[in-house]
């Protein structure tokens, strides 16, 4: 027994050598790593590239692009210029009557900051007016952005490169309209 008594003890003690053994190399590892965080570290410095899409832009020197806003469809051509716009062959301000139309039109201009800078001709079909004029205003933002590159951020964060996919409701069976349904008569 007190052969099995030293045994254990021996054991116990051989036990306690390693762990402290293990301690004392997990704080030598701690150490190093502390010692890797705590020096500078010197990076090569990171280029930004830019990489803008070439402007299309076709022999006439125009950038076309198709605007759409509910039924409308817009095919429109913007060249540089003095601001001219001819809306399916007439002058804008008697194709759009309201200036809220007009005003919608020019708002692509005044974000890019090229208010009077470019002509615009556009034949737009489908639609009334005021989906027209949505239709309009987002292909000069399209073809704004063919034709510089460099604009799509501000007419992006503007809101005016996304196609309103807003378009009526279809009608449904057994109703007046989509919703509406008929006049209930209770006698």
């Amino acid at each position: 027994m007190a052969e099995e008594k030293k045994t254990l003890e021996d054991l116990g003690a051989a036990v306690a050598a390693k762990a402290t053994e293990a301690l004392a190399s997990e704080n030598a590892v701690a150490e190093e790593n502390t010692a890797l965080v705590d020096t500078p570290v010197e990076t090569a410095p990171v280029e930004e590239t830019v990489i803008l899409a070439e402007p299309k832009i076709d022999d006439l020197g125009r950038a076309y692009a198709t605007g759409k806003r509910k039924d409308a469809v817009a095919r429109v051509w913007i060249k540089p210029g003095n601001g001219k716009i001819t809306v399916n062959g007439r002058v804008v301000e008697t194709y759009f009557a309201r200036p809220v139309l007009r005003m919608m039109i020019s708002q692509p201009f005044g974000v890019a900051e090229r208010v009077d800078q470019y002509d615009v001709t556009c034949t737009v079909k489908g639609g009334g007016l005021s989906g027209q004029a949505g239709a309009v205003r987002h292909g000069i933002s399209k073809a704004l952005v063919f034709y510089e590159p460099a604009l799509r951020p501000p007419l992006k964060k503007a809101g005016f490169l996304t196609r309103d996919s807003r378009v009526v409701e279809r009608k449904k069976y057994g109703r007046k309209k989509a919703r509406r349904s008929f006049q209930f008569s209770k006698r």
